[in-house]
C-alpha cells in the first residue's frame, strides 16, 4: 500500500512543480508585451536562417501625449522600412509608393502576440520557465512556448531580467533542431525618446489605405477542411494572381489562418494541369507548398511543418454556403488591424480540427 501512496505524493509534487513554472513563464511573457509597449528603447538584431543573418535596427519609444512611436529598418539589400505613429503604420520600400494601414504593430520578426494577451495561446502551446542564462552579457530568463501537437513549432523566448525585452529567439522542431532564431547585437533602453523618433513624430506619413466594398465582398470557391487545433481564419478574398489568369478570367481565393502565434497562407486556384507532384521549399521556420491535383492547385505558406501543409492542401474542397457568407464577412488586404491578424475569431465551424 506504501507504493501508491509514494507515487500519489511523487504525481502531486510534479504537477505543483509544473504549474509553478508555467505561472512563472506567463509573468515573465506579460513582462515582456509591457515591455514592448512601453520602454524606450534602440536595438539591434539580426535574423539568423540558412545559414545567413539579416541585420535590422529597431527604434521604440512613448511620447508625452503617450503615443508610441517605432521604426524598424532592414539593413541589408533593398530599403525596407516601416515607421509607425500609435496605429498609423507606414511602409517605404524601393519601386512602390508609400502607404499606411492601421495597425499596432510592425510586422517585424518578432510575433506581434507578445504586444499583447498571450493566454490566447495556451489552446496550442504550453508556457514553461526553465532557468537563466548569458545573452549579450546580460542575464536572460529562458522560457519556453512549447507546442501541444506535432503539426507546429516551438519558441524559445530569452528574456532580459532587468527589463524584459527580448534577447533571443529560437524556432525548433518537436525533435529540437534550430530552424530559425532572432540575437540582439545591441540593445539601448534610455528615459527619452531617441532623436530618430523625436524625428517620426513630426514627419507626416502617408494616410491609411481603404478598400472599395466592391473590393471587400468576394464571394470564396474554396474551403480548407482540416487545420490543427486552435486555427481560426482571420482574412479571406479572391484576387487575380497574374496576368495569364486575368486573361482567362481566374481568380486565386486566398485565406489566412492564425493561431496566435503563427499565420498560414493557403492559396487556391484551377488549373491547366491535372497533376503535379508537391513542390516545397523552406526559408529558415517558413515552408512554401505547392502542389496540384485534380486541376486544383493549392499553396501553403507558413512557419509550419511539411506533413501540416500537406494535410491543409488534402483537405480543399468546395465552399459551403456558410463558408461563403464567413468570407463575405472578412475584411480584405490591409484593412484589419495588424493587417489581418485581428484576435477576433471567425466562424470556422465546419473545419475538422485534429
Amino acid at each position: 500500500m506504501k507504493l501508491p501512496v509514494l507515487f500519489l505524493l511523487v504525481l502531486c509534487v510534479n504537477l505543483s512543480v509544473s504549474a509553478a513554472e508555467t505561472e512563472s513563464a506567463k509573468l515573465w511573457l506579460e513582462r515582456f508585451s509591457q515591455s514592448l509597449r512601453q520602454l524606450n528603447f534602440s536595438a539591434s538584431f539580426v535574423v539568423v536562417k540558412n545559414n545567413q543573418a539579416e541585420p535590422y535596427h529597431w527604434f521604440h519609444g512613448i511620447d508625452e501625449a503617450g503615443q508610441e512611436l517605432e521604426i524598424l529598418t532592414r539593413l541589408n539589400g533593398s530599403r525596407h522600412d516601416v515607421l509607425r505613429q500609435g496605429e498609423l503604420v507606414s511602409y517605404l520600400e524601393p519601386d512602390q509608393e508609400p502607404y499606411s494601414v492601421i495597425s499596432d504593430d510592425t510586422r517585424g520578426p518578432i510575433p506581434s502576440v507578445f504586444r499583447g494577451d498571450i493566454s490566447e495561446l495556451e489552446e496550442s502551446y504550453r508556457f514553461i520557465s526553465v532557468g537563466r542564462s548569458r545573452i549579450l552579457g546580460r542575464v536572460a530568463q529562458l522560457i519556453r512556448i512549447v507546442a501541444k501537437d506535432k503539426y507546429r513549432y516551438s519558441y524559445w523566448l530569452w528574456l532580459d531580467q532587468n527589463t524584459g525585452i527580448l534577447l533571443k529567439m529560437a524556432v525548433l522542431t518537436r525533435q529540437g533542431k534550430l530552424l530559425e532564431q532572432v540575437q540582439l547585437t545591441h540593445l539601448e533602453v534610455n528615459d527619452k525618446l531617441s532623436d530618430n523618433l523625436i524625428q517620426l513624430k513630426s514627419t507626416e506619413l502617408p494616410k491609411a489605405i481603404t478598400l472599395t466594398n466592391q473590393q471587400q465582398n468576394k464571394q470564396l470557391t474554396w474551403q480548407v477542411d482540416w487545420l490543427p487545433r486552435g486555427f481560426s481564419m482571420v482574412k479571406s478574398n479572391q484576387h487575380y494572381l497574374n496576368s495569364y489568369n486575368r486573361g482567362a478570367d481566374r481568380t486565386v481565393d486566398f485565406i489566412l489562418f492564425s493561431d496566435g502565434l503563427v499565420d498560414i497562407s493557403v492559396y487556391v486556384n484551377l488549373s491547366n494541369e491535372k497533376f503535379r507532384a508537391a513542390e516545397y521549399a523552406n526559408d529558415g521556420a517558413t515552408l512554401v507548398f505547392n502542389a496540384i491535383s485534380q486541376g486544383i492547385e493549392v499553396g501553403v505558406v507558413g512557419e509550419i511543418p511539411l506533413d501540416t501543409a500537406q494535410k491543409i492542401a488534402e483537405s480543399i474542397a468546395p465552399a459551403s454556403a456558410l463558408s461563403r457568407v464567413s468570407a463575405n464577412q472578412a475584411p480584405d488586404d490591409k484593412t484589419l488591424k495588424n493587417e489581418g491578424l485581428s484576435s477576433r475569431k471567425s466562424p470556422t465551424n465546419e473545419l475538422k480540427n485534429d
